[in-house]
């Protein structure tokens, strides 16, 4: 899976992506840092990695469709975040991610549920 680490991550949450096999960048070691939403967002599609971030702005379909993207995963901390509590969300997802496609979709993942937008699945109700 090719990967785009937002800036609210760091090195030990790109090792765990790599660690499980995955084409990391990470817009720190890009030279991305304080880049718009709206920038990011561009050159994920461009790119065609999937972008993985704690900012709930890319939860908003209208502002980011997930159809135009490789895949948008916004990872939902609890209140008291822990570096432990953030690995169990990205093991989440990576354990659920070989089973649902993620290009064309935002998956929200929190603590015990993902939630998956598919728009494909939306057209056919």
């Amino acid at each position: 899976m090719r990967i785009k680490l937002d800036e609210n991550f760091g090195a030990r949450t790109d090792e765990l992506f790599r660690s499980a096999g995955h084409d990391v960048e990470t817009v720190r070691h890009e030279q991305l840092s304080g880049c718009t939403d709206a920038e990011l967002y561009a050159r994920c599609s461009r790119e065609k990695r999937c972008l993985v971030t704690l900012d709930l702005d890319f939860a908003d379909i209208l502002r980011f469709p997930p159809a135009a993207s490789s895949g948008i995963v916004v990872l939902r901390l609890p209140r008291n975040p822990s570096f432990s509590a953030l690995q169990m969300l990205v093991r989440q997802f990576l354990h659920t991610a070989g089973l649902r496609p993620l290009a064309g979709n935002l998956w929200i993942v929190e603590p015990g549920r993902i939630r998956i937008h598919d728009l494909d699945a939306d057209d056919n109700c």
